[in-house]
């Protein structure tokens, strides 16, 4: 359940910054940006903040290598999908939702991979100790 939510979070984080609809901040920011600066600045921030710990958290526990095998498997089961003719490329919109799918798992699996690594072997990572 607990990589679901951090998953589903990832999800929500990138569709709202960009997706296919109209209903998305960048569309938003885009539109209002010159009426609204102030809370487009604001919701900017909090999404910065969101991808930050996002970020940060998978490259600290997956690290660049790993984020790009995550992704490159993903890639890998669209064209074993498309190959099998499973899977059309045409609809751009399900292009760009399959991009987000996408991220959101490699930010997922980074957000997550303490806890796996924690489950499989029973060694806790230890980043920062206090004194």
């Amino acid at each position: 359940m607990g990589f679901l939510l951090r998953w589903l979070f990832a999800f929500v984080l990138i569709a709202a910054t960009f997706n296919p609809t109209e209903l998305n901040f960048s569309a938003w920011a885009m539109e209002n940006y010159a009426q609204e600066l102030p809370l487009t600045v604001l919701l900017g921030l909090i999404l910065l903040v969101g991808y930050i710990v996002y970020f940060r958290a998978t490259l600290r526990s997956i690290g660049g290598l790993g984020m790009f095998l995550v992704f490159a498997v993903f890639t890998a089961l669209v064209w074993v999908l498309y190959d099998r003719e499973l899977l059309s490329l045409t609809n751009t919109a399900l292009n760009v939702w399959m991009g987000i799918l996408a991220l959101s798992l490699v930010l997922g699996i980074g957000l997550s991979w303490s806890f796996v690594r924690r489950a499989l072997s029973g060694q806790f990572d230890v980043d920062d100790t206090e004194e």
